[in-house]
């Protein structure tokens, strides 16, 4: 069904708005394309599948056509085909009944020599009727910036248990899972530490300084306020700002001074869910994972964390090291590790995850299919609501506004869809981004459910504009 999602991301990017249904009659026409407009040559190892998209399954064999060019690059020497090239073309079957092809790259040169190969392959002719060649018809495999394509972020379907960072300027994604850590500790100047906000944590600092005396009698009468989604307004306090101001944690900045840094009881939120929801709902939240009591001391330019379960007498320990190359190093207090989770600082843009996010008067909430911008690497975003004069299509340099680009990780966040009755994307808005080395991007949110209408499917479309 993911397939047959990509074909709709071709069909709204090219002009065919009328054929969005497999039984298109065969007098239509029939367009070809690349899912994608570029890759990265670094990223590929090995091998790298390129795909195209039909706008209509295919009611017939044929065949498309590219030609293949190269610069910096020799045939069978720093890459190849399967199938193979002959006389500088690729022959790719199309299969009655199929609405993808696709052939392989071979990467002959991993790791690379030197950085100014380009590959570039072209759809010049497709044997089938009524045939069009529209949409992506090239694609580059170069160390070049991505200039665009479509992604489908892979959270996992409606139980969404992964959190997944995308790359625009590489067109890769990073996932997982979202149950993998606890805290995130700040890399930056500032001694602060970030909860999971994607599986519901919550934290409210104690007055005892002293770990081994709290327990849960001590803490009893807080437990079940200390929450997300409890329709407080005062629950706010207990969780990070959604903005993604670092100034702003649960957690308060950590003091050189031992006496001054509190306790913290640490609601852990929950499990990622397991159950199979109906169709166009979502099971996010599975089994409470249950408190435990923390505390956060500095050793020179290192983080101290010392944390047990409620009753404990004793405590663990463990040091965390400033790393300037991520914005958090994280921890999982469970397996009492530090695991690896958001690339480096600089190699993502977009988070698409389950957040915690505030509703006015009522506090903290959790929201499935929300998007965040790296905000913390100086990834900014603005909305651009559609008119007679500005469409996703027209938008160009010449309209970028500075002004407008947003000290918020939640501009895209989950203005992007409707999730009650008809749940539908909102096509009179996209959004630009400037990623963190002045590259702009135009982005259009294009689903997030499947063609079965199961949430946890999303997919949109990108393009390079400055």
């Amino acid at each position: 069904m993911k397939i047959y999602s990509l074909i709709l991301v071709i069909i709204t990017s090219i002009f065919l708005s009328s054929c969005s249904d497999e039984s298109s009659p065969l007098g239509l026409d029939f367009v070809a394309a690349f899912k994608n407009e570029s890759i990265d040559f670094s990223k590929i190892e090995g091998e790298e599948t390129i795909q195209l998209v039909f706008s209509k399954t295919a009611e017939q064999d044929g065949q498309v056509h590219i030609r293949v060019s190269a610069e910096n690059a020799n045939y069978d020497v720093d890459y190849t085909t399967l199938p193979a090239a002959t006389q500088n073309e690729i022959i790719v079957p199309i299969k009655k009944g199929q609405s993808t092809a696709s052939f392989t790259f071979k990467n002959l040169i991993y790791p690379f020599d030197r950085s100014d190969k380009k590959v570039q392959f072209e759809i010049v002719k497709i044997d089938y009727p009524a045939a069009v060649i529209q949409g992506y018809k090239s694609l580059s495999i170069s160390f070049d910036r991505s200039i665009g394509g479509t992604m489908s972020p892979e959270v996992g379907g409606p139980n969404q248990p992964y959190q997944v960072y995308i790359d625009l300027s590489k067109s890769v994604q990073t996932k997982v899972r979202r149950d993998s850590w606890d805290l995130g500790f700040y890399n930056g100047s500032y001694f602060r530490v970030v909860l999971n906000g994607s599986i519901y944590m919550a934290t409210k600092a104690l007055t005892e300084t002293d770990i081994t005396k709290v327990t849960k009698a001590s803490v009893n009468s807080i437990l079940a306020s200390v929450a997300v989604g409890t329709f407080s307004d005062s629950n706010k306090d207990f969780v990070d700002h959604p903005a993604g101001d670092i100034l702003k944690t649960a957690i308060a900045e950590i003091k050189d001074n031992d006496a001054e840094n509190p306790v913290y009881l640490l609601n852990l939120g929950y499990e990622v869910g397991n159950t199979t929801p109906s169709a166009g709902s979502v099971a996010i939240a599975g089994s409470a994972r249950g408190y435990k009591k923390v505390r956060f001391l500095k050793r020179g330019e290192d983080y101290l964390v010392q944390y047990a379960n409620l009753d404990d007498t004793t405590f663990q320990e463990k040091t965390i090291k400033k790393n300037s190359t991520h914005n958090f190093t994280f921890l999982n207090l469970v397996t009492n590790s530090e695991t690896s989770v958001e690339p480096e600082k600089l190699q993502w843009d977009l988070n698409f995850t389950v957040f915690t996010n505030l509703i006015e008067g009522n506090g903290s909430y959790g929201y499935s299919d929300f998007v965040v911008n790296n905000l913390k690497a100086g990834v900014k975003a603005y909305r651009v609501d559609v008119s007679s004069s500005v469409t996703y299509d027209n938008f160009n340099e010449s309209m970028i506004d500075e002004v407008k680009f947003q000290n918020d990780q939640r501009v895209i966040g989950d203005s992007w869809r409707q999730v009650t009755s008809p749940q539908t994307i909102y096509t009179d808005r996209f959004y630009v981004l400037k990623d963190a080395e002045n590259n702009y991007y135009k982005i259009k949110m294009t689903s997030f459910i499947n063609a079965s209408g199961i949430r946890g499917n999303p997919s949109f479309e990108y393009k390079l504009i400055k």
